[in-house]
């Protein structure tokens, strides 16, 4: 392949034999083949670096390779250094951004339970990787002077030692234990892992030169920790120079980014002409860049969507077609691949779980821990090609440690599904609607899981929970939820590591440029300045599965009503434009399975772009009321809202045909009306009104909204007994929710939609037992319980031993 590119087929020449034209092929072959398989293990809940090995190895001489003709077509002997060389690159830059995402401060914090799990997770599997080296050397290493001992030895201990940080907060948000007290104690231990991996690697490549002179290895260690010194006092203040011109908001300058990418190349030359392989250099280089700011982020963003989509395949695929099964022949050498894989998940597992139980962690908890721990990854397939590269393991050992690798990673997410079983607090969960006509007390505590997506839907939650405040007998506490999509981006992980105790992502206290840290202000500014609690929350997820998150979030908090941002954003035209149909999918899914009643909160600004201080609250709520239990429903919380001072409530009675009347519905909404009525003559100063209207036809119903489109809210139920049909297609929004957002209605004000909770329509709530506890007991819930003034009601069980110490 001397040339690069052919002339074309029409010239009678084969482009496969040009290297450009073969390697867009190979390219998108692996893409194809990697993303189709990831797509078929979604449902076992795989991670995707499971997909791309087994990809990797399907494309290789264990299968597809195996006819000679597609493996000298598709992937030639001589096309190999141009694949390797863009996968090694590509590594290169994606190790940058591990390095960029690794907090040093955040490490130095970790907690003495993790720490202790964390170093007994690597030693004990290290000294069983030296164990089974010997093994290794007297049954397949043939010839014993090309692979030294003490290099062979060093790089099976860190091949068994090695936890996949990415991987496991993949697993862990797959499985939803991101924020418990496990999960925090897991990625923790990860962590560490991690760090001591890359220090191990360094050691093992010192090892494996040609020259196996010992002095020549203290040389290169010598070299090697003298780059890193010179990084952190040479290299981090350019970069913090860089860091601080960088404003929050503002694109990074192209410059910045080019010198970044730049000394990261450098670095990896220095690294490779040292002698410990030019991936520690783009490492080393990503852990220097400050972390506070924008910085970070932003180069990030620039990076990571070529390299983890892109290139990073190249890698796994590479090492799948350097994995030959076929060498694993005889009974010996399948002997060896069952007692590797014995030996990593005795060392890995037995060493986390015998820690465990030592710190008191309870049973079912360390051997989870102990199957988390056991995740393989990226750094465990760099760690076999540099050991195949320098001769140090050859094919047979490579496959065989791969095999392992693909198993122990494959096995964790159905064993921690099958043994990790959350214990349940004792709390009963009895209020699961806002009006409460099971014997609830319904003016007692009102919990509320307001849910959104962005920023700019802060200051209409704010004040729409500000002016449902109610009055003191009757407290609102408030779970404000943050919505944010985990896609395989690997910032992503970044939101995920860190995700401190109360589930917020962890923000640096100096940086002050972090894009999430005004969410976290804003409700500790409006807890400071107003009578209602909040705690804010993050739930980090698939959009397929966020749902999740919120419903048993919802059981968890024991919410009466969960507040869903609406699917729709409002434009500056005044008509509302989709977000994509995953976020409609997640309001459906959370109004079928949700534990208590459901509210969707159209946001057409109320009160403005800003929060409004308490004493300046002047809205009006219109609340249309056809009957049925969801108006009824809407109309406990519109009365709610009336009992703040700056709040007035009109209640508009529609009407219905004389043929659609029930008796029991009519009752029951009579009963809710004339309670209302009460209220009205109870409160002087005319904020509180109620109206009789006509509703028999569309036009008297759509007349009376029309008169009404001044107000600043809307207050309707989701499915009204009663309401004629005002628009063709309603959504989630029900018939009159619906038209209030439609393009016929012009209108300024906000719409609150309100589902009430019956079982009988939401059968996937059943799972949620009246008499039974909350899903989960985690250590922020006794937190949580005990700054509400009720740790009284909440008893842990299993996962209170679970707390750190730090």
């Amino acid at each position: 392949m001397a040339k690069v590119a052919s002339h074309g087929a029409f010239q009678g020449e084969n482009p496969l034999d040009y290297a450009l034209p073969l390697i867009i092929l190979q390219i998108c072959l692996i893409i194809v083949v990697t993303r189709g398989l990831a797509y078929l293990l979604r449902p076992l809940r795989q991670p995707r670096v499971i997909a791309e090995i087994i990809g990797g190895i399907l494309l290789g001489p264990s299968a597809l390779g195996r006819s000679t003709k597609f493996l000298h077509t598709v992937f030639p002997p001589e096309s190999m250094t141009v694949l390797d060389t863009l996968a090694n690159l590509g590594l290169l830059f994606f190790l940058f951004l591990v390095g960029l995402e690794l907090d040093i401060a955040a490490i130095r914090r970790t907690g003495r339970k993790a720490l202790a799990i964390s170093l007994s997770g690597i030693a004990l599997p290290f000294a069983l990787g030296i164990g089974t080296s010997f093994a290794f050397r007297a049954t397949i290493i043939k010839d014993k002077k090309d692979s030294p001992q003490a290099p062979f030895l060093v790089f099976m201990g860190v091949a068994l030692s090695i936890t996949a940080f990415p991987v496991l907060a993949r697993i862990l948000t797959e499985l939803k234990l991101l924020t418990t007290d496990l999960g925090r104690m897991a990625l923790s231990a990860a962590a560490v892992d991690d760090v001591m991996a890359w220090i191990l690697l360094a050691l093992a490549i010192a090892l494996s030169g040609n020259n196996h002179s010992p002095i020549i290895s203290l040389w290169v260690l010598l070299t090697a920790a003298a780059f890193v010194a010179a990084a952190f006092f040479l290299l981090k203040p350019a970069l913090t120079w860089m860091s601080r011109r960088c404003r929050a908001g503002e694109p990074i300058k192209e410059l910045y980014v080019c010198a970044t990418l730049a000394a990261v190349l450098a670095a990896g030359f220095l690294t490779d002409v040292i002698g410990i392989h030019a991936l520690f250099g783009g490492f080393i280089v990503g852990v220097v860049v400050p972390k506070d700011g924008p910085f970070a982020g932003m180069l990030a963003e620039k990076v990571e969507d070529l390299v983890s989509g892109l290139f990073l395949p190249l890698y796994f695929v590479s090492s799948g077609l350097k994995t030959n099964v076929a060498t694993i022949a005889g009974a010996k050498s399948w002997g060896l691949l069952v007692l590797v894989i014995a030996n990593a998940c005795v060392g890995k597992i037995g060493g986390a779980v015998a820690t465990a139980l030592l710190v008191k962690i309870p049973v079912r908890e360390a051997v989870t821990l102990g199957f988390l721990m056991n995740t393989k990854g990226l750094v465990e397939l760099v760690v076999l090609n540099i050991g195949r590269e320098r001769k140090v393991l050859n094919d047979e050992a490579f496959a065989i440690m791969v095999l392992m690798a693909l198993f122990t990673t494959f096995i964790t997410t159905p064993i921690v599904m099958a043994v990790y079983k959350p214990a349940r607090p004792s709390a009963p969960y009895k209020r699961r609607t806002v009006g409460c006509d099971d014997g609830a007390d319904a003016g007692g505590e009102l919990r509320v899981l307001a849910c959104f997506h962005s920023s700019r839907n802060i200051p209409t939650l704010l004040n729409l929970v500000e002016a449902s405040r109610g009055t003191r007998r009757s407290k609102l506490t408030v779970y404000a939820m943050h919505l944010v999509e985990l896609s395989e981006r690997s910032s992503a992980i970044t939101m995920v590591q860190r995700a401190r105790r109360n589930g917020v992502p962890f923000f640096n206290n100096s940086g002050g440029g972090e894009s999430g840290q005004p969410v976290v202000v804003a409700f500790e500014a409006f807890q400071q300045l107003s009578a209602v609690r909040v705690r804010a929350m993050t739930a980090i997820s698939d959009l397929d599965t966020i749902h999740r998150d919120v419903v048993d979030s919802a059981a968890g908090k024991r919410a009466a009503i969960i507040v869903m941002p609406y699917h729709k954003e409002l434009q500056h035209d005044g008509t509302f434009q989709s977000l994509g149909s995953p976020y409609h999918a997640i309001n459906k899914r959370v109004l079928r399975e949700a534990p208590c009643s459901v509210a969707v909160l159209v946001d057409r600004g109320l009160g403005g772009a800003a929060q409004v201080a308490a004493p300046n609250v002047s809205f009006s709520v219109a609340v249309l009321f056809f009957g049925g239990p969801d108006d009824r429903e809407a109309l406990a919380y519109a009365t709610r809202m009336a009992e703040h001072p700056g709040v007035a409530v009109t209640l508009a009675r529609f009407q219905p045909p004389p043929e659609s009347s029930e008796e029991v519905a009519d009752a029951d909404d009579e009963a809710a009306v004339e309670a209302f009525k009460t209220k009205v003559g109870m409160v002087k100063d005319g904020s509180v009104r109620f109206e009789e209207t006509e509703g028999r036809s569309k036009e008297e119903v759509v007349e009376a909204i029309v008169s009404m489109a001044k107000v600043n809210v809307f207050v309707v139920g989701r499915m009204p007994a009663a309401a004629p049909a005002l628009v063709g297609n309603a959504d989630e929004l029900g018939p009159v929710g619906s038209y209030l957002v439609s393009p016929e209605f012009r209108t300024s004000a906000s719409v609150l939609v309100i589902k009430r909770y019956d079982p009988a329509t939401n059968p996937k709530s059943k799972r949620f037992d009246p008499k039974a506890g909350p899903p989960a007991a985690t250590e922020e819930d006794v937190l949580d319980e005990a700054e509400m003034g009720r740790s009284n009601t909440v008893v842990p069980v299993l996962s209170s031993p679970m707390s750190d110490t730090a």
